[in-house]
């Protein structure tokens, strides 16, 4: 087709667009002059619109009737075509009420009669279904409404939907009626500059308007009496608009969707409100009150699972504060459980956390209100009153190498205040903000129409927590090591409010330590304080009922005072020795003191900095809770110790810094400082604070050994030792090769930590820190409960203290992100550790230098042996050249030790071990000759146990070594304990309801361990238990149990017996956790403690279905940690869910679960509705009496329900987080509906109903445990997940495919899973895709769910804001 071909067709169908016009006009103006009905003229412009080709409704028509009716024909009888042209379908109504709203609205003043006219249309058809009418043509109708609002230009956002169209155009009507309105009554518009729709359109609309010079006084009084009542009448437009059940669910999705515009428009509204009363116009202030009032009732027409009576006592048990105050948990007591296992759970001092468990608490909090439906206040009793419960559980720990009651305490007295301070700081950040009420609701403005900003509401349900924590006296009781310190908090509240009385005030002199305070402190006491100094709260809770009153009195005056060593410390007195002692021993009270002694570290005389350091580990780290965060982040900087000005490189730096550095490392290996470390997630940095330490120091050759200020004798071997061994602890490096095969997707992220991640994790913090983009998969691999990445640095302090003279790139190496291949020699050993581990050694050559050391180390452990021994570097042969046969002189003995630097020696450890443990297996060296050996070569480099604990681990698991005969004559006997060893592992595991009939005790066997196994436990007896082998025993420890429990039965037990030979006082600690092993392989023993964690928690022993009644709960699952029963003459048994606490971690394959503890939940509801069904079974009765018999039995068992859902979930949240988690979403629940697993044929309707809400329930609380409500680093994991999960349910819903379970149970799920989301985790609905969310709402209504439906759509995001709308006009 040609140029001059088309131009021709074009000219055509103007012309034919023209005529038809023309004929319209014609028509109109003909009928109009006749008088004839609307609806003759409605036929006749159809026939003409056919005749032109033109499909109904039409825009093109449309916009030629409002161009003619605007404004030379202006009469009713045109008006009333109009209206008829919309009711038959001619017209769009959507399409003529945006053309009227911006011609008519402009010129309400002129065109009074217009004005009402509109109105009446908008108050017609802005309800009706009609507005969608312009589907047919809806590309024409979108862009014909926006051309006339401009609705893409003031919302910013594109439109190309039908749906989104009228949402936006409801807006913008009542927006600018709301606006026209208080203009109209002489009101300030809330705009700094007028809407363009009110400001009207000059040009040729002005042009068109055909205004009389002379009115009639009639018709004049008529026009005003119709521009006040239109007033009026457009409040009620906008209030019917409001309040109505279809528009006020559109204007909902603006309320969710748009929140600044939202905002903008109530804040404009309170300000008419404002100001009209101002003006003493009773009127618009009583129309303002009205709309106020209406657009209240239409917001509260929003979903609620009030409809489904089961799903509304999911989420809300009702408030009933006393329940806290019984164990046994029914009701919304039980909602708290995840607190208590979370806190017990992290009181397990072998798992090292790797992130805070401040972010943990805080998410967890979090999660526990939205799913509980709680308020503020309940939430943060229920944390509190689980901290208690942490108190009390272990007031007298066991004996052994665990956390002790300080960890306890800084649960309670630092993490948990802390985690507080971060839930309300950031719902104050967000109060700040501007435009802070971005969800839209009514705020409090003053007479200037500002926003009045409070607290928030999260502060104040905090002071009302703890103002109710003093009615719990059971739990507030204080252990015995921090009653002076109660007692301390009590007199300074006594004293406080004595001093408003004029009383007299002796606190300040007051020691920590003094115990003859006349004061009566408790628990309370010690937690308002905690608040206090964080500035959670502030001193007005001295004054609440029973703090301070008659339980504390103030001093008298002529009471002695003792004064603080810190109060003489801050006053200028010199660092004498009993100072120094007594610092270390007193927590400090500010941060200025903490601030004044790393001052002194960093620039004090060396003299002293020893001895600062040592204050900075002491107590103030350990008990110092209300300076406790600030405490970690100083020791943390000690181990970086700035470089001075004239430093020429990183050695010369550390090494001066080696007695500093010493203390440093000696202080924080112990096991309470390394669990305050992992309370805090500080490993990922104290791990990069380490690796420049083990390579500098182990780089350089040892020399005369460095004096520190107490005497002490330094070398390099002891400062790359503390260092090196406390780097290894913080991973797990001594894994064996089969551990990592039956590692899956769903273990722990304790179990695969490595020094990767551990690096990884910290540069991804750096990067967070400064907005840095950088690789983001450690925050989505292996990350769960407990694990959730995150900076440290939102919960600590920043950098506290500018040091001076520090040079600008003294802490570069701080500041930059650090990896393995920065350290050379670091990264050597590093890669052949990870080769001696995944292979055996194939022996080296004599020429290599690593054959040298070795003999050197061979010559220094056995210089005693003869002259032909039979000990050799090379593996398998011999090589007397290799022994020594010194009489073993001191000048011998000292020449024989290799001065050589730690990496080498390192290097050749494992050829050394190889080489003696082939000589003993082949009868050349004999077992106490080798044990003394490896003493020897730990004695020497006790780095060096490490190698040799990695090296025993991996051969164990190899099976290529005979069995060594633990007999007492080569190798030590466990004969004198082994028997009754055995049999209390059994009473152990008997008493929590674990039967293990393959556990065979006593017998004539001999005891035999694997010869590497029989090794390692003959070295680590030999250590001291004292604290200057705390750092052995902490590699050494671990080690030794994973290496037994993985070894055949048994040799668990004869460990433990060697042991406790050994440490009589660890007899029940080392019988506890060796009972641990027995879950390592048996999953049928994992089962049988599920199975009794849930029978403890609901409160029956033999079976479910027993009586309701039967206390259960906390205190019967955690019981008192491990002196739960005190058992005379025996061990004292332990509780269910405490073994599990301490057991989960040992379990190599956890992927089975999730199916386990999915069908005791599904069993628990099962046994509960068949049991509600039996006790109303044949009850007839039509009293009233059996009917609230019958609900309150309902509210009894669904209670229950959510008990035993929530049990299940954070035990599977404790296990694996978000790896099982996952598992849960991906593969048990849909295998479970798709089989029917456990599902009972034929089950009575109440079953299979009760069933879906358990499993229901029980998924969203583990989504929301693993993964959190809002934001988070795991948000990309939980959109997969949550994605995944939508998608199964909507294409079971289309029944693309057949399910196994009932059709009841389905049901219930679907409707509890998304009815629980909806109103819990309303922002996982954002991540779903859109199209999932369609097919779900289609579903939804094919089971007359619409309302729910509805909700599903609104909170989809402006993506699903179409869809929503067409759902509602439908």
């Amino acid at each position: 087709m040609g140029p001059e071909e088309e131009e021709e067709m074009a000219m055509a169908s103007s012309s034919s667009q023209q005529q038809w016009q023309e004929r319209v006009l014609e028509l109109t103006k003909l009928l109009q002059e006749q008088g004839d009905p609307p609806f003759l003229w409605a036929v006749e412009v159809g026939k003409c619109l056919l005749g032109a080709g033109l499909q109904a409704p039409s825009v093109e028509l449309g916009q030629l009737l409002i161009s003619h009716l605007c404004w030379s024909n202006n009469g009713p009888m045109l008006w009333k075509y109009l209206e008829q042209a919309m009711g038959t379908r001619l017209l769009n109504s959507l399409h003529i009420l945006a053309l009227l709203t911006f011609r008519v609205i402009p010129y309400r003043q002129l065109q009074p009669e217009a004005y009402r006219l509109y109105l009446e249309l908008l108050n017609r058809y802005a309800f009706s279904p009609a507005l969608l009418d312009g589907a047919s043509c809806q590309e024409k109708t979108v862009k014909a409404v926006d051309e006339a609002l401009q609705l893409s230009q003031v919302f910013g956002t594109p439109l190309t939907e039908l749906g989104q169209t009228v949402v936006l155009f409801l807006f913008t009507v009542i927006s600018n009626l709301l606006d026209a309105t208080a203009e109209d009554w002489g009101l300030p518009v809330g705009w700094s500059e007028k809407p363009w729709i009110l400001t009207g359109n000059t040009g040729q609309h002005d042009m068109e308007i055909d205004v009389e010079n002379t009115i009639n006084e009639k018709r004049q009084r008529h026009r005003e009496n119709l521009r006040r009542t239109n007033s009026s009448m457009a409040m009620e437009v906008i209030g019917k608009l409001m309040e109505h059940k279809r528009t006020s669910s559109l204007l909902r999705l603006v309320r969710r969707n748009m929140p600044e515009q939202w905002t903008g428009l109530f804040q404009r509204l309170q300000m008419y409100e404002s100001h009209s009363s101002l003006s003493n116009s009773k009127m618009a202030t009583e129309m303002f009150a009205q709309l106020t009032g209406c657009i209240q009732r239409g917001l509260s027409q929003e979903f609620r699972p009030n409809q489904h009576r089961a799903i509304k006592a999911l989420i809300d048990a009702g408030s009933s504060i006393s329940l806290f105050e019984h164990n046994h948990g029914v009701g919304r007591a039980a909602s708290w459980l995840p607190f208590d296992l979370f806190m017990e759970d992290a009181m397990e001092g072998k798992q090292l956390l790797t992130t805070s468990a401040i972010e943990t608490l805080a998410e967890l909090v979090k999660s526990l209100q939205a799913v509980n439906g709680a308020s503020w206040q309940e939430t943060f009793l229920g944390l509190w009153i689980a901290s208690f419960r942490l108190i009390q559980r272990e007031r007298e720990p066991l004996e052994g190498p665990v956390p002790h009651l300080d960890a306890r305490l800084s649960i309670l007295l630092s993490i948990t205040p802390l985690a507080v301070m971060k839930i309300i700081e950031e719902e104050e950040r967000s109060l700040q903000t501007a435009g802070s009420n971005t969800a839209g609701d009514f705020v409090s403005t003053d007479e200037h129409g500002r926003e009045r900003k409070g607290l928030g509401t999260r502060r104040a349900a905090l002071a009302s927590s703890l103002k109710i924590l003093g009615q719990f006296e059971s739990l507030l009781t204080p252990p015995q090591s921090v009653v002076s310190a109660a007692n301390q908090a009590a007199a300074k509240a006594a004293n406080f409010v004595s001093s408003l009385n004029g009383g007299i005030v002796r606190f300040d002199g007051m020691s920590s330590n003094d115990s003859s305070s006349r004061t009566g402190g408790n628990m309370w006491h010690l937690i308002v304080e905690a608040c206090i100094a964080r500035r959670l709260i502030d001193s007005s809770a001295y004054f609440w009922p029973g703090y301070a009153g008659e339980l504390v009195s103030p001093l008298p005056q002529s009471t002695p005072v003792q004064v603080s060593p810190w109060a003489a410390f801050m006053e200028g007195a010199a660092l004498s020795v009993s100072l120094r002692n007594a610092l270390i021993a007193t927590p400090a009270s500010s941060l200025a003191e903490l601030e004044k002694v790393y001052q002194i570290v960093i620039n004090g005389p060396e003299e002293e900095r020893t001895a600062a350091a040592r204050i900075l580990c002491g107590a103030s780290l350990t008990c110092g809770w209300n300076v406790q965060e600030h405490a970690v982040h100083l020791v943390l900087k000690l181990l970086s110790p700035p470089a001075p000005p004239d430093c020429r490189g990183p050695v010369s730096h550390l090494v001066a810094n080696a007695p500093l550095l010493y203390a440093v490392l000696l202080a924080v290996t112990s096991a309470d400082i390394v669990h305050v470390l992992s309370l805090y997630g500080m490993f990922p940095e104290v791990a990069v604070a380490l690796m420049p330490i083990c390579e500098v120091f182990g780089s350089i050759s040892p020399t005369v050994p460095q004096t520190s200020n107490t005497g002490e004798d330094i070398s390099v071997y002891m400062v790359f030792s503390c260092a090196f061994l406390l780097l290894l602890k913080l991973w797990k490096f001594y894994r064996p090769p089969h551990e990592h095969c039956m590692l899956g997707k769903g273990a722990p992220v304790g179990s695969e930590l490595t020094l990767e991640y551990l690096l990884l994790l910290r540069n991804n913090r750096l990067a967070s820190s400064f907005n840095t983009p950088v690789e983001n998969s450690a925050k989505e691999n292996g990350q769960y409960l407990g694990e959730r990445s995150s900076v440290i640095g939102s919960s600590l302090p920043q950098p506290l203290i500018p040091v001076k003279g520090q040079s600008p790139g003294a802490l570069s190496l701080i500041a930059q992100p650090v990896f393995i291949d920065s350290f050379p020699n670091f990264n050597a050993w590093y890669r052949q550790h990870k080769a001696c581990i995944a292979s055996t050694l194939s022996g080296i050559v004599r020429c290599n230098p690593l054959h040298q050391i070795a003999d050197k180390l061979l010559n220094m452990m056995y210089r005693k042996l003869s002259k032909g021994g039979t000990v050799s570097s090379t593996t398998g042969t011999s090589a007397s050249s290799s022994l020594s046969n010194s009489s073993g002189s001191v000048g011998e003995e000292a020449s024989l030790r290799p001065m050589l630097p730690a990496w080498d020696i390192l290097g050749a450890v494992p050829f050394v071990v190889d080489a003696v443990l082939t000589a003993c297996a082949h009868g050349r060296l004999s077992p106490r000759d080798l044990t003394t050996g490896l003493r020897d070569l730990v004695d020497f480099l006790p780095a060096s146990l490490a190698i040799i604990v990695s090296y025993f681990t991996a051969e164990v698991t190899r099976g290529v070594w005979k069995p060594a005969s633990m007999n007492g004559t080569d190798w030590p006997s466990p004969a004198a304990n082994l028997h009754n060893i055995e049999s209390q592992i059994k009473e152990v595991l008997a008493a929590t309801g674990v039967h293990i009939p393959s556990l065979t005790v006593g017998g004539n066997a001999p005891a035999t361990l694997p010869l590497p196994l029989a090794a390692l436990v003959s070295l680590t007896i030999t250590f001291k238990l004292d604290k200057s082998a705390e750092h052995l025993h902490g590699v050494a420890g671990p080690a030794l149990e994973s290496t037994a429990g993985g070894s055949p039965w048994p040799s668990t037990p004869i460990v433990a017996a060697l042991w406790a030979q050994k440490v009589r006082r660890w007899h029940d600690y080392i019988v506890f956790f060796s009972s641990r092993t027995v879950f390592k392989q048996d999953k049928h023993a994992v089962v049988q403690l599920l199975k009794s964690c849930f029978a403890a928690a609901l409160g029956s022993s033999n079976s479910l279905v027993s009586k309701l009644t039967v206390h259960g709960g906390v205190g019967a699952l955690l019981g008192h940690g491990f002196r739960s029963h005190l058992a005379p003459g025996g061990m004292s048994p332990v509780a269910p869910g405490f073994l599990y606490l301490r057991t989960y971690r040992a379990i190599y394959d956890i992927m089975f679960i999730p199916e386990e503890i999915l069908s005791l939940v599904v069993g628990v509801a099962r046994d509960l509705s068949t049991m509600e069904t039996d006790e109303h079974c044949g009850q007839t009765g039509k009293s009233a009496h059996r009917l609230k018999s019958r609900q309150l039995s309902l509210a009894v068992v669904m209670a229950k329900v959510k008990q035993a859902s929530t049990l299940g979930a954070s035990l599977l949240c404790v296990t694996g987080g978000s790896g099982l988690v996952q598992i849960l979403y991906q593969e048990t629940l849909p295998t479970w509906f798709l089989s029917g697993s456990g599902t009972k044929p034929k089950s009575e309707g109440s079953v299979s109903i009760l069933e879906g809400y358990a499993i229901a329930h029980f998924s969203i609380l583990c989504g929301a445990c693993a993964w959190g409500m809002n934001a988070s680093s795991l948000s990309t994991k939980r959109a997969q997940m949550i994605n995944y999960h939508m998608g199964f349910l909507a294409s079971a819903l289309q029944q693309k495919f057949s399910l196994g379970c009932e059709h009841a149970t389905w049901k219930a799920y679907v409707i509890g899973f998304l009815s629980m989301m909806i109103t819990c985790a309303p922002n996982w609905i954002s991540d779903v895709n859109l199209e999932t969310l369609r097919k779900l709402a289609i579903g939804l209504r094919w089971w007359h769910e619409p309302e729910l439906a509805l909700a599903l759509l609104e909170r989809g995001g402006c993506r699903a804001m179409s869809a929503a709308a067409e759902l509602v006009m439908s």
